[in-house]
């Protein structure tokens, strides 16, 4: 017979379980930690070359490390043509995760070291996954555009890399520089749902490329990964100011669920959401016709913290820093993917240095034993 009280002990979602070690991130105690460095130190201070540097190699790199990490990094960024055709013919009838996930078990196919799972090949296949999907995200753009593929710019960094190859123009250095920020933001954390899915599938000593393509189709979801998306279009639907409460009070009696709210670590609200938001408004001095929405923004944030006590996370001001980019919706979860690349790599790299399979226990809850003819 099934054990109900067994069952009622499980933690639903494996909520406050702690399923290994770690020394890539730390969310414990309030803070963000990034290899012992404090998220507020790394946006303020740090590029997110230099953040993908420590994520990676596992270190603060010094100057002639950073240099050099620029160097290998930009003939990576070039995609053999045949791979882009292909992303080319699926991305204007595909959510752009799907033609991103197929961009990357493509790259699989041409990568010399793609079953190697010693740390120095991991390493390698790394930094061209992180050269790369720029590349690949902004082809895909640029054909559901109708328009022509953009080469990457090796004297760009990555921020502005992958908004110049998504849209043919180079962006401001305040546009740069907040996407930037936000890829710092998005880079790691811990053992969420499409790192822990990487680690998962690294655990069957499977190699670097099906470990990632399991973490982009995890981070697809609204859950997690698409939450950007779906908050901005969250607010696109509210629509004015003045319509904001009549559209709480709405969700509220209806049981929806608000968009880029609620964490499962952080109670108390998320570190990275004021950091993005504060991008966010500086932008709007240079498009003040966003304004607005950050206004009906901060409204609904407002019934959120007085009505129910749940704080922003850092889904709701990308969504809202994003659109003021003028990037289309879709592309929010495959940026997040040009930046946490770094933290699921570092998470298999971690992985297979010292594997152990991951196969937890459920408790059973369907019919007892019986007999099939009886």
């Amino acid at each position: 017979m099934p054990d109900k009280q067994a069952a009622a002990a499980i933690a639903s979602g494996l909520e406050g379980i702690e399923a290994g070690t770690t020394s890539v991130c730390s969310v414990e105690q309030g803070q963000l930690l990034y290899r012992g460095y404090e998220i507020h130190d790394l946006a303020e201070h740090a590029t997110f070359e230099e953040v993908a540097h420590l994520l990676l190699v596992g270190h603060k790199p010094s100057t002639s490390e950073l240099a050099a990490f620029k160097r290998e990094l930009a003939p990576l960024r070039n995609v053999p043509e045949w791979i882009l055709d292909v992303v080319r013919r699926v991305a204007p009838k595909s959510h752009p995760m799907d033609a991103l996930r197929t961009g990357v078990s493509l790259l699989s196919h041409i990568d010399p070291d793609v079953a190697d799972n010693s740390l120095a090949a991991n390493l390698r296949k790394a930094k061209r996954l992180l050269a790369a999907i720029p590349t690949v995200i902004g082809a895909g753009q640029r054909a559901i555009d109708g328009k022509a593929t953009v080469a990457p710019d090796p004297s760009l960094g990555h921020a502005a890399n992958l908004l110049y190859v998504m849209t043919g123009e180079r962006p401001s250095d305040l546009i740069a520089r907040a996407m930037d920020v936000s890829l710092i933001l998005y880079a790691e954390h811990e053992f969420n749902a499409s790192t822990f899915t990487c680690r998962t599938i690294a655990g069957t000593l499977s190699d670097m490329h099906s470990a990632v393509c399991g973490g982009i189709g995890a981070l697809k979801g609204p859950l997690h990964g698409g939450a950007n998306e779906a908050a901005m279009e969250m607010l696109k639907e509210v629509g004015t100011l003045e319509n904001v409460r009549a559209f709480m009070d709405n969700a509220f009696a209806t049981k929806r669920k608000i968009m880029g709210f609620g964490h499962r670590v952080y109670k108390n609200g998320d570190h990275r959401a004021p950091i993005l938001r504060e991008w966010g408004l500086k932008l709007t001095k240079e498009r003040p016709q966003f304004r607005k929405w950050f206004d009906i923004g901060d409204a609904v944030q407002k019934i959120m913290l007085d009505e129910k006590k749940i704080h922003p996370n850092v889904d709701f001001p990308c969504g809202l820093t994003y659109f003021t980019m003028g990037i289309p919706v879709p592309q929010y979860t495959p940026i997040f993917v040009a930046s946490r690349i770094t933290g699921w790599c570092a998470h298999i790299m971690e992985q297979h240095a010292d594997n152990r399979l991951i196969r937890p226990l459920s408790v059973y809850t369907g019919p007892a034993k019986r007999s099939w003819n009886g």
